[in-house]
């Protein structure tokens, strides 16, 4: 197929997406109706890209508290892939896809490190700095490891969770209530968007339970906490290294971020009988029986059941990724269609446009 093809064939599927936004904008009364651009307005969120560049010369083995009652190193180095590519430099992409998309949107977006060069602080500051931000939530994006060789045994993603209760009261009631149905919602968007949780380490549906990771036990604002595969699996660091796969996980975090922050629509389908593949669109994930639409619970962000029409619509974007890739995304952004093109797909292509 020739690259006009391509481009052609994929601004019909991400027009109609633009179609389907108009649509639902019809269908709610205008009052309650945001303009294009303003969906995320009044929301904050933290984004913490995991490690930092190599041009610093910090102390990593610094001790820092861990959030319960003793210490731990106040960085790590991160993991680098089967083909040597630095967990640094996947989760600063990753969070520069998912910060554009956001700010699309309408979203503040604060994040831990300016760049994929130099010092990114250690655990102890990330989180307070999460905290002082205020944000609605936070996510901290990393990529796990398993051998310093090839392991093609063990795959997936996982949402790391803290064990409770936590001794800090602020960070306890952040992370049992939003920080909980945050991760839920995240571990949903993931397995919509074909990714398979992980098969190993404990991990139950995508969610992972532990008391030493000090980021979730000093963070009082909801945190998610993404591990998004493990790079020494070939089929998984083939995706981590790629630009087609950062932004298949920049779209599944960005989803998920979004169903937390403007509440569920439709029922959540659970990992354990999640059916939808990447290869297919996204809004024909259907579940046997729908659930009430779950309305936003306060300060600490919506229920975990189900997902908002703004993220089914940015989901509808994977497909295309599947099919066509960067570059087939890359085409749609001219002056001819770019305004038809729904926000969020212009923020993702904005943002993979300036890295080319």
């Amino acid at each position: 197929m020739s690259r006009s093809a391509v481009t052609a064939l994929m601004c019909v599927g991400v027009l109609g997406v633009g179609v389907l936004v108009s649509a639902l904008a019809i269908a709610a009364p205008s009052s309650t109706a945001p303009p294009a651009g303003t969906e995320l307005s009044g929301k904050t969120v933290f984004l913490d890209p995991g490690h930092q560049g190599t041009a610093h010369s910090e102390n990593l083995q610094r001790q820092v508290n861990d959030g319960r009652g003793g210490t731990k190193d106040c960085q790590t180095t991160g993991m680098t892939t089967l083909d040597g590519v630095p967990e640094h430099t996947i989760n600063w992409k990753v969070s520069e896809l998912v910060r554009s998309s956001l700010e699309s949107l309408g979203a503040t977006v604060e994040t831990s490190r300016a760049d994929d060069t130099g010092w990114g602080g250690c655990v102890d500051d990330r989180a307070r700095a999460a905290s002082e931000s205020g944000a609605d939530v936070a996510v901290s994006i990393h990529a796990d490891s398993t051998s310093t060789t090839t392991d093609a045994d063990k795959h997936g993603f996982h949402l790391i969770v803290p064990t409770l209760p936590i001794p800090s009261a602020a960070a306890d009631a952040a992370q049992s209530e939003g920080g909980r149905s945050a991760s839920t919602l995240m571990r949903d968007s993931y397995v919509r968007a074909g990714f398979e949780p992980a098969n190993y380490a404990g991990v139950e549906n995508g969610i992972q339970e532990r008391s030493d990771v000090a980021g979730p036990a000093l963070t009082t604002v909801p945190l998610v906490f993404v591990e998004m595969g493990n790079g020494s699996n070939p089929g998984d660091a083939a995706l981590l290294e790629s630009s087609d796969g950062q932004l298949k996980h920049a779209i599944a975090i960005s989803t998920g971020i979004i169903d937390y922050l403007l509440g569920a629509e439709t029922a959540s389908t659970p990992a354990a009988a999640a059916t939808t593949t990447a290869a297919a669109p996204a809004a024909t994930a259907t579940t046997d029986t729908a659930a009430p639409a779950a309305t936003s619970t306060g300060p600490a962000g919506p229920a975990a059941e189900g997902r908002s029409a703004l993220s089914r619509l940015l989901e509808s974007v994977s497909p295309y990724v599947n099919a066509f890739g960067v570059d087939g995304l890359a085409g749609l952004a001219t002056p001819d269609n770019v305004s038809s093109v729904s926000t969020f797909a212009r923020g993702l292509l904005k943002q993979i446009l300036t890295d080319r």
